[in-house]
């Protein structure tokens, strides 16, 4: 499975970016939607997680701001950015687990990462 995000960019502090993130998989097979960041010279760590079951976990830092969601229309997974802080740059990464439908293999996908930078 392939996973293409999109959406990244500058913005100002205070400002929303929403990235997404479109598999080659329909969304309907998604168990687990995940984005996580990185920013320069640390480690990767998770912004949020949202089973298809409802089950949401967030990190403390982006709590009530961030949020994740998908549209099965647009076959796209989404994470939405408000009241961004510059503590917020890094490269985002989209990770999504599930399971093909027709053959049963399951997946854990991950993109290549967008950058998202937040100017003070």
């Amino acid at each position: 499975v392939r996973v293409e995000e999109s959406g990244g960019g500058l913005v100002q502090a205070g400002g929303s970016l929403r990235l997404a993130c479109e598999p080659s998989e329909s969304v309907r097979t998604v168990d687990v939607m995940g984005w996580y960041s990185q920013a320069p010279g640390k480690e990767r760590k998770m912004v949020g997680r949202v089973t298809s079951g409802g089950t949401t976990n967030y990190a403390e830092s982006v709590k009530d701001r961030f949020a994740i969601f998908r549209d099965i229309a647009a076959n796209k997974v989404y994470l939405q950015m408000d009241s961004l802080k510059p503590e917020d740059t890094g490269v985002y990464y989209c990770n999504l687990q599930g399971k093909n439908w027709s053959s049963g293999i399951e997946y854990d996908a991950w993109g290549r990462g967008i950058q998202v930078t937040v100017a003070s």
